[in-house]
Formats: structure tokens, sequence, C-alpha cells
């Protein structure tokens, strides 16, 4: 073949595949909304807050996942010495940068502000440590789209919950029945991390709050403002690399320490009246025995009748107190309605 022969054959190839191009119409493929599947699919205006200290490790992974599920995620990074911060914001999170550790509640509570400042029309709060499963939220939130509930609350006790330690289940339950006296409430895990917020809770969180106080603050202060708050069922991993910041003991010796607190704050005459009543049997019962040891004896018991008298005096006294310090709550309450 010669070279003009081979040239006439290229111009001639590329004649036909010019006239095939400009033959070629595009065919829109259609796909139907049920082949779509809806978990993957953002729910609009939800945003995701994930308060972090040192979290570099797990805190990108946790970012992309939850990312899939909510429109914005925004990251506190709550004085953090590695690179938490940076992570985040590679993995595709807003990221809110404190200079000094805060404690969980000043982070969280930032960020939940920071989101509805931002527009959200609902947001979801979860630990940055891995520890909750983010394909949960869609269940976590459900019930805010449906107007069912203004706090609902991720517990890990509605369902199996046989990979959770015992200590940690004997823990959670004590803080869990001193939180609902408290909060005249009832919730099966008061101190989950993992819930889901509408606008008007995020309205409302003018309360203040210390650590890892925040959950059950949080909890005390919509339930004193009528605020519905429901239960879902959510998995727990506790196999993550940081799987405590803080002592458990320090962890729920100071929850604890709260919740009396807002037990004594939120209903005195529950706090102070059934301390005041078992020291009044207690004395009752010791005054009975040194009776009937002088009756018997006809030897005057010295220390059991002053112990005895002294705590009928404390249990009198505490009585008293819980009843006016009631009669003020009451009067508290009248003026702010």
């Amino acid at each position: 073949m010669t070279t003009t022969q081979l040239s006439e054959k290229i111009q001639n190839q590329n004649a036909g595949n010019t006239s095939n191009a400009s033959s070629f119409v595009p065919h829109p493929i259609e796909v139907a909304l049920a082949d779509i599947d809806s978990e993957l699919i953002p729910l609009k205006g939800l945003y995701a807050v994930l308060p972090a200290y040192n979290e570099e490790l797990v805190i990108g992974t946790v970012v992309l996942r939850t990312r899939q599920y909510v429109d914005r995620v925004i990251v506190i990074d709550d004085g953090s010495s590695d690179r938490t911060a940076e992570v985040a914001r590679l993995a595709g999170a807003d990221v809110v940068r404190l200079e000094h550790n805060t404690g969980k509640a000043y982070a969280l509570l930032l960020g939940l502000r920071r989101a509805r400042e931002s527009g959200c029309t609902a947001a979801v709060m979860l630990d940055a440590d891995g520890q909750h499963d983010p394909s949960e939220i869609r269940r976590v939130a459900e019930l805010l789209s449906i107007g069912k509930a203004d706090l609902v609350i991720g517990s890990r006790f509605l369902e199996d919950n046989r990979n959770i330690p015992s200590y940690r289940q004997v823990g959670q339950k004590t803080l869990d029945l001193f939180t609902n006296l408290g909060a005249k409430s009832k919730v099966t895990d008061s101190q989950s991390g993992f819930r889901a917020l509408s606008c008007q809770a995020l309205d409302n969180l003018d309360f203040k709050s210390d650590g890892y106080n925040v959950e059950s603050d949080m909890i005390a202060h919509f339930s004193a403002m009528g605020l519905p708050i429901k239960e879902v069922p959510i998995t727990v991993n506790y196999e993550v690399p940081h799987k405590h910041k803080m002592n458990p003991i320090s962890h729920g010796v100071g929850v604890f320490t709260r919740v009396i607190n807002l037990i004594a704050y939120q209903r005195p005459l529950l706090m102070f009246g059934f301390i005041g009543i078992i020291f009044l049997i207690i004395g009752l019962l010791a005054a009975s025995s040194a009776f009937s040891e002088y009756h018997a004896t006809t030897r005057f018991p010295f220390l059991l009748s002053m112990g005895s008298m002294l705590l009928l005096i404390m249990g009198m006294l505490m009585v008293i107190t819980g009843l006016l310090l009631n009669t003020l709550l009451m009067l508290m309450n009248e003026r702010r309605k």
C-alpha cells in the first residue's frame, strides 16, 4: 500500500467516526425513587455535632460515615493536643477549635448552639470516639421529624445489652434511678451521648452544666419545661482506641454528686424529707432500745439515749427543711408562670 493510499484510508475512517459521533443521541437513565436506598439520603436540615478531644485516630472515619446521613457535621475540638481538628477538617467537617480543654458540657452546648445559628432544623449529637454507629442516626432522629418528641435519646438498654460490661450496667442503672427521681422523668439510659434535638429543644439550651453532667442536666432541664422526651434502641461499640478519657470511678462519682444536687434542688421534699424520715425511724428505734435497757437494768444508757435524741432532732430538722424548700420552690414556679 502506497503512502497516498494509506492517507486516503485514514481520512475515510475519520469521516466515518465523525458521522457516527454526530448521529449518537444520549438517552437519559431513569432511576425510580424506590431504587434509591433511603437510608443513604441525608435528612434535610439535620446537623451532627461531635465534641472531640484527642481523637485523631478515629475522627476522620466518624466524620465521613456521619456525613452520609446529615447535611453538615460540626466538630468541636476541645483543646486537643493531637491533629484532631486537622483530620476532621480534611474529612469534611466544620471545625471549631478551642484553645483549652473546657469539658464535654461546654464543647457540646457550643456545638449545638452553632448548629442552630447556622440554620439547622434539628441536630444529632454523638461521641467522636467511634462508640456510636452513624448508620443509626436516622432511627434516632425519626421521632423529631414526625413531631413526637423534642429530645430523643438513643438507649443501650432497650434491647440486647449483653455486650455492656457489668460494672457499667450497675453504674448506669444507679445514675438512671437518681436522674429520674430528680428530673421526674422515666428514661432507661440517662447517660447516653447519642441524642437528637428538635428546634424547640435547641432554642432552649439555657441551662448550666459542667463536664460529663450534661446528659443528666439536659434531661432535667427539658423535663421541667415539659418538652416530650422519647427513647429508641441503639447499639454501642466499646472496642475503641480511647475507651476512657476519665477514670470510670471518678466519672461516676462526679455525675452522681451532680444528680444528688439536682434532686435536692428540683425535689427538696423528697430529698430532705426522705433522709429526715430515715433519721426519725432510726432515732425511735434507738430510743426504744434505750428505754428497754433502762427498764431491764435500771441503769441509764447515756450514749444510746443521747444518740437517739440527736437522730430525732436531725430528722425533724431535715423534714422541716424539706417542707420549707418545697414551699419556696412552689412559689418560684408560680412566679415564673
